[in-house]
Formats: C-alpha cells, structure tokens, sequence
C-alpha cells in the first residue's frame, strides 16, 4: 500500500454519465492484480471528507499508467469530471485482497452487470498475457449503456446482454450462464448484489448439472485450505467482487462489512473486494 500523487493523463466520457481516466502512478501500475482498488481523496474539501474507492480497471507496468472508470453519482464523482490533463490527485493503494486464477484454469468467464465492468475489466488483460481463453459476459439496461467493445482486448469474446433487448440478448446476464458453464473452468464476477446472488445460486448446483469435480486436496493431502485464504479461493468455481460503499478503505471502520456463511463480519476493503461465492451469506442483511 502506497500513497501516490499521481497525475491525470486522460479523462473521457465513454458512456453517458460513465468516465474513463488515465493516471501516471507507477508505483500503483507496478504492485497490482486485478480484483485491487485505489482510495482516492477529492480536492475539493467543502464537505467531502472521505476518499472514494475505484476499481483498478487496467494497470500497465511498461508505462506506469493505471486507469479507473466510474459513474457520476454525487459531488464527489462530479468532482473527478472536472479534472484536466496534468492535474495531480492522491490516490493510496493498491488495496484490497485481489482475484485468484487456479493455474490450471485455461478458460476464464467474466460476468459484469453495468459499472461492475470496473471489478472484472483489470483481469482480462492479466488473464490473456498467460495465454488464458476469456469469455466476457456483459449485462446492460439497454444500447445506450453497454460497455464499448474497443475498450476490449481483441482476444476477449464478448457477449452482451440487455434489459429490452435493444442490443445482443434480451434478458438478464445471467440467463447466459447455462451456455458457458461447462466451458470455464473458472468464473469471477463483478456486478449488483442480486445479480451476484444469482450466479453463486447458478455455482452451487453447477457439479451436479454438469458432474464436474471438485477442485480440492487429495485424500490424505493434510487439512484443506483455510476458508478464504488465497489457496481456498482458487478451487471455487465463482469468485465475485462485491461492491460497498467505503469509509476508511483500511480495515479500521467497519462501515463495508458482508457476513460469510460462518456468521463472521467480512470487511469488503480488507477481506474483499474479492471473495469466494460461497463464502458469503446472500440472505443476510448488511
């Protein structure tokens, strides 16, 4: 974890209301995985006293160059628009405990709903420079909200989804599941907490309907990993990156908490962003 003045390059609007910028931090380029985010401190003080968290949506270590995309949803995302060429803000990072790809997995499934694109975007480049099959399944309202697909590696196949129909599917982006399921080897999701629900739903039944094992230690192998530890989190099929609102994006607030299946708290910024489906409890309230 660093705390970095990094300095805009670039700043766009690629869809309505969604931004796409392009910071020189290779302090922050050089020492992230996909899954990690950035805390990032507004400068404007006028009543916005807390940082805003951002996915690391691509990091590039040749360049020094991270980039983050987000949707303008209050003064403080506002403020991020008015940004230019050459100004300088405080970003810490990376945080965050980030995705963790079996290696054996050759075929990975992406599955983004809206602006969770952002959790899931970083790992399609890191998954294609090991030489890994990505599927990328995206799930919009309508046309007017699917991510560009030249924003995509052209490796990537991408498959839309949208609300009316408007473009690709109509229907839910999870209704896709079925047809990919038997592909991946394994899944990793970024998107709306229901959304997100669903698929760990769609995971748990998923060896049943296909018969596919279990990824786990062998008999006599010694204790099996820890829940959550980076060794268990590789065996399950799904892991999801959830999306909370932060205070202190370091562990000490409590304010991004989940619940697990133990009944223990999860700290989304400390135990998270990313988390094994079933690690957490989907019917409890947080």
């Amino acid at each position: 974890m660093r705390l970095v003045a990094s300095e805009l390059l670039e700043s766009r609007e690629i869809l309505p209301g969604q931004w796409l910028q392009s910071f020189h931090a290779p302090e922050l380029a050089t020492g992230s995985r996909a899954g990690q985010f950035v805390h990032v401190r507004t400068g404007d003080y006028s009543g916005l006293v807390l940082r805003r968290p951002f996915s690391i949506n691509t990091a590039d270590v040749a360049t020094g160059v991270i980039t983050i995309h987000y949707r303008t949803i209050g003064r403080g995302t506002e403020w991020f628009t008015r940004l230019r060429a050459g100004d300088t803000i405080d970003m810490l990072g990376p945080l965050g405990r980030p995705f963790e790809v079996d290696p054996r997995s050759r075929h990975l499934l992406l599955i983004a709903g809206g602006l969770g694109m952002a959790g899931v975007r970083y790992l399609a480049d890191e998954a294609i420079r090991d030489g890994r099959q990505v599927t990328l399944l995206f799930g919009a309202a309508s046309a007017r909200d699917v991510y560009p697909s030249s924003l995509l590696p052209d490796e990537v196949e991408y498959v839309i989804a949208t609300d009316d129909g408007s473009v690709g599917r109509r229907g839910f982006v999870t209704e896709l599941i079925p047809e990919y399921e038997a592909w991946a080897d394994q899944a990793f999701a970024c998107g709306p907490a229901p959304m997100l629900a669903a698929l760990s739903r769609l995971a748990t039944g998923r060896r049943e309907r296909m018969g596919v094992a279990k990824l786990g230690r062998k008999r006599g192998s010694g204790r099996p990993d820890p829940v959550g530890s980076p060794a268990a989190r590789r065996k399950s099929y799904l892991q999801v990156s959830m999306e909370q609102n932060m205070g202190c994006a370091v562990g000490a607030c409590l304010g991004c908490v989940v619940m697990a299946t133990s009944g223990t708290p999860q700290r989304v910024c400390r135990e998270g962003p990313v988390f094994a489906a079933d690690e957490i409890d989907w019917e409890a309230g947080w």
